[in-house]
């Protein structure tokens, strides 16, 4: 029964972040990346400290050996991955950009047999991966194209699926000593000063930046810091603690999908067959890599 909670949890995890594809359409134009970013991750940590705030419950204070595994989680977690994936986006498509990181669950359940000895079940990845890529392709046919630097935007977002694999990966034992709630908010922070250090120091976070903000990109920027990245963000780390990395990352799958309904739900964008044999897909491999429970290492 408790697993079954924990695939709802993370289930409702991807359809957050499903929603911010279509939060993240309205910050594209006239928002600089690296501001976006800061602003995101600043409501995130705002967020956190505030539920701890009413809830009472105090920040942990983790050791110096704690603090540095929590700052290297918030610097490839939060620091790499976003500006691999904003820097990224310059030399090629938000379709292709997403065919990519795709290859989250098949990387996060590679490493995660090699270094941890977590049960992989190979067929339900690849019917991930195949599931996500129809989704993806099916959404935009001409997603393979790209310039002549297109080479540099691919490895910049396989960057992303590299840094998404450490915060997935190498939190285990600080979920175990802290728990997620305080693994994600110290890691988040952590991130965070280095995404305001840096857009600070590239002259993208200025009082005239924050001031050109529209009322509805500030909505956009709210729905990503404070769902699609505290709250995701906790119940992806709870996910983990109870299930093991690579069961949690085959979810990863269903982003594509989220986003696509997403898409159909609030952009009117069209579903199409292809796409429904998709998530077929991606549904089936998911059961498959889930299955059977009572073998899993976690």
């Amino acid at each position: 029964m408790k697993d079954h909670l924990t695939y709802l949890k993370l289930s409702a995890v991807t359809v957050i972040w499903g929603g911010t594809f279509v939060a993240g359409r309205y910050l594209a134009a006239g928002v600089d990346p690296l501001l976006a970013a800061s602003v995101r991750f600043l409501l995130a940590s705002l967020a956190l400290l505030g539920f701890l705030a009413v809830a009472r419950i105090p920040l942990a204070r983790p050791s110096p050996r704690q603090l540095l595994h929590l700052a290297a989680l918030g610097f490839f977690g939060i620091f790499f991955y976003n500006l691999c994936f904003f820097y990224g986006l310059h030399y090629i498509n938000a379709s292709r950009a997403s065919l990519i990181v795709a290859l989250n669950p098949a990387v996060i359940g590679l490493v995660a047999w090699l270094l941890f000895k977590e049960r992989v079940n190979a067929p339900g990845i690849l019917l991930c991966l195949g599931g996500a890529g129809l989704v993806i392709v099916s959404r935009n046919p001409m997603l393979l194209q790209g310039g002549a630097h297109a080479w540099q935007g691919d490895v910049l977002i396989f960057g992303c699926v590299v840094g998404w694999g450490v915060y997935s990966l190498f939190s285990r034992s600080l979920n175990k000593s802290l728990g997620p709630l305080q693994t994600v908010t110290w890691s988040i922070l952590l991130g965070t000063l280095m995404l305001t250090v840096a857009s600070v120091l590239t002259g993208a976070f200025t009082v005239r930046g924050l001031a050109a903000i529209q009322p509805v990109q500030w909505l956009s920027l709210i729905y990503l810091g404070v769902l699609g990245s505290a709250l995701a963000y906790i119940g992806y780390y709870d996910g983990i603690r109870r299930i093991g990395a690579a069961r949690s990352g085959a979810f990863i799958a269903l982003n594509p999908l989220t986003a696509v309904i997403s898409g159909a739900l609030l952009l009117d964008e069209r579903l199409t067959p292809a796409m429904y044999a998709g998530a077929a897909l991606i549904l089936l491999g998911i059961y498959l890599c889930n299955k059977p429970l009572a073998t899993v290492r976690a």
